[in-house]
């Protein structure tokens, strides 16, 4: 698939860019980061470099994954990763995907994740014809549970001992969003359109989501 871009009232959703390494590397050193997701640990400059040099733009080209860089729209400074990852059913008749992001410590508590995921959400379900969409977080991540809950996902309940983490199984969250679970799928992304948003966003916590990075 093409890359596209979203924007916000606030944000600009992109696909990473080889020039965003540095912030990405930055970003990562915060120790919550490698703690609640996927990237790895410790996460040096290399890491940061193939993940947007690499990994992004094959995502993208290979139907994988679809990563977006959340920036400021007022001076461009990286708020975090978002994405839709595991897209193996997207293009089937199962037609599901799940939602996944991270957020640099110093964006946190401005309301920015929910903004930009109702941006990506509304995109998936009205233009990616999803039908379901999970969210899964490692079952303690509760920043990530609260930022969900805003955004209407359903909890589901506990996945037992479904993820490996550091030769440790360990319990995971996972949760639901239909298009039917609201009734004006344009709202969801408080927005009339794809690009463009109105009214407040909600505040968010510490979001953390098993994240590729």
């Amino acid at each position: 698939m093409e890359p596209v871009t979203l924007t916000t009232e606030r944000l600009v959703l992109r696909p990473f860019e080889p020039s965003d390494a540095p912030a990405v590397h930055a970003a990562c050193q915060e120790p919550d980061i490698p703690r609640w997701t996927s990237v790895p640990s410790p996460y040096g400059v290399a890491d940061a470099e193939q993940f947007v040099g690499t990994a992004v733009p094959e995502g993208w080209r290979n139907d994988t994954a679809y990563h977006f860089a959340v920036v400021t729209r007022a001076a461009g400074a990286l708020v975090g990763a978002m994405g839709l990852v595991r897209l193996d059913r997207l293009l089937t008749s199962e037609r599901q995907a799940e939602l996944g992001y991270w957020t640099a410590k110093e964006q946190r508590g401005r309301g920015y994740t929910v903004e930009a995921a109702r941006a990506v959400l509304r995109w998936a379900f009205c233009d990616l014809g999803v039908e379901r969409m999970e969210w899964h977080a490692e079952a303690g991540n509760e920043g990530s549970r609260a930022v969900a809950r805003k955004l209407g996902f359903r909890m589901e309940g506990t996945l037992r001992a479904k993820l490996v983490r550091e030769g440790t199984r360990r319990d995971v969250w996972i949760g639901s969003l239909l298009p039917s679970d609201r009734t004006d799928v344009a709202d969801l992304a408080g927005q009339p359109g794809p690009s463009g948003s109105r009214g407040p966003a909600a505040r968010d916590a510490t979001p953390y989501l098993p994240y590729p990075g």
